[in-house]
């Protein structure tokens, strides 16, 4: 193995806890909204796959608590409290219109969750904090006989602080994808911690609601294909491969260098120069479908991943401080000996084409591409979707008080086993290694290791 990727382990373990408190948080003041009074939503925050709720955890080590301070649990309750008021919208509920569209609603019994834990363990008996554990999962609180997708009526904010028997506690995170993408998250995040670090209201920048923004255009002109929503049939084996067994979750830890020979290696002379993620989204897109040892191989594939389509709109552009969804599915296509077969940089040059395709009139389009024909379900046929999560600043906005977590991401991928993520890895400087979390079963993990360590322009 290239000593530039290091696979890395997670324990397995059960981790007992006990609730002592699920508490509603309303807004801490006034807000501008009445009891039965709605918000609108763009067709970017209802697209499917924004129907979700984005699940994180931070964890937080005893040594970095004073024992003079109120309890955690009060301090993030009250100035949860205070961001409320700003960000108020994420105090109501979603519910649907006509032709299924979501709008959010206030009601007179609403606010979001939050709810206090104990572990007898010690963060310490957790092992290892450096990539995402399935194990984590009694750290996000869900409510009994909850629903899968279930979003309809639920609080969009719902919070775990769970305290361990060391002192340090961990803060599990779900928030509902429909009324932020991640870099609103980060905004709304970054306010909840500075708000309870500074103990009085902080909100910079000023949050914008202003959804209309996104309006569909009268009459709708959908201008491009949109193969990414597109129901594909399902005529390969991959689909079948790694939902009828159980998949394991296996994460590497790439380093900066082997990142740069890779992007080296996907560079063509006399073309548009690729970025990091262009060749290494094209790298595992190719390692993974060999793997697989996907068939048949004239089978069309698909690579999707969204693409932050704040600078693209220009025209007027996205106000400062918006929170909203401001991102495009972009989607990648090639036959399956294409991809096996291809060299490195003819498929880089595929990614990167579908990531300088969302252009502000891709953005349009696909918001009147979803009024016209709004996608019910997800499509997983022939489908590798990749979340890069290393443009967000999910350490340095998660200090609410008592430093940067050790710990700061998802849990599990294992249900959505067609999801890769990339990750910021906890003990590098920004712009350093990346963690890749994937989902393979037991059988293909060895081949896509071997595949992933290459360094092949072939």
């Amino acid at each position: 193995m290239d000593l530039q990727i290091q696979e890395l382990q997670f324990p397995h373990l059960n981790i007992p806890i006990t609730i002592h408190h699920v508490i509603t948080v309303v807004p801490a003041g006034p807000i501008p909204v009445g009891s039965g009074e709605s918000l609108y939503l763009s067709n970017l925050d209802d697209m499917i796959g924004a129907r979700v709720f984005t699940p994180t955890v931070y964890f937080y080590q005893s040594s970095t608590l004073s024992s003079d301070q109120k309890p955690v649990a009060t301090i993030l309750r009250e100035a949860l409290a205070s961001v409320l008021v700003p960000y108020y919208p994420f105090s109501g509920r979603l519910r649907e219109t006509k032709n299924g569209k979501l709008e959010v609603f206030f009601g007179p019994k609403q606010g979001v969750l939050m709810v206090e834990a104990y572990s007898k363990l010690a963060i310490s008996d957790l092992g290892s904090l450096a990539v995402p554990n399935p194990a984590w999962v009694s750290l996000l609180y869900r409510f009994p006989n909850e629903e899968d997708y279930k979003i309809i009526d639920m609080p969009l904010v719902i919070a775990q602080v769970t305290n361990f028997s060391c002192g340090g506690f961990s803060l599990g995170l779900r928030l509902c994808h429909c009324l932020c993408d991640g870099l609103g998250a980060m905004q709304f995040i970054g306010a909840w911690a500075a708000t309870a670090r500074s103990g009085s209201l902080v909100t910079n920048p000023k949050p914008c609601w202003d959804r209309e923004f996104f309006q569909p255009r009268d009459p709708p002109m959908v201008k491009f294909k949109h193969v990414e929503f597109m129901k594909i049939d399902d005529d390969s084996n991959l689909t079948s491969t790694l939902w009828e067994v159980k998949p394991v979750q296996k994460c590497y830890r790439i380093s900066r260098e082997f990142q740069a020979r890779i992007k080296q290696l996907a560079q063509s002379d006399g073309e548009p120069v690729c970025t990091h993620f262009d060749s290494m989204a094209a790298h595992v897109w190719k390692s993974w479908v060999k793997s697989l040892d996907v068939r048949p191989l004239d089978y069309k594939l698909r690579l999707t991943f969204s693409v932050n389509a704040r600078k693209k709109v220009t025209n007027p552009p996205v106000k400062d401080g918006f929170y909203g969804n401001v991102v495009c599915v972009a989607c990648a296509t090639s036959t399956v000996s294409q991809l096996v077969q291809g060299q490195l940089s003819a498929i880089t040059r595929l990614v990167r084409e579908a990531r300088l395709g969302v252009s502000e009139e891709y953005i349009r389009s696909t918001v009147d591409y979803i009024e016209v024909d709004r996608p019910r379900r997800l499509e997983f046929a022939g489908k590798l979707t990749i979340t890069q999560w290393t443009r967000f600043s999910i350490y340095e906005s998660a200090d609410f008080g008592w430093g940067r977590p050790v710990y700061a991401g998802p849990i599990d991928l294992t249900p959505t086993p067609q999801v890769c993520v990339f990750l910021p890895d906890s003990d590098a400087s920004p712009g350093g290694s990346m963690v890749v979390c994937i989902c393979l079963p037991e059988s293909a993990s060895s081949k896509f290791r071997e595949l992933l360590c290459q360094i092949d322009p072939k």
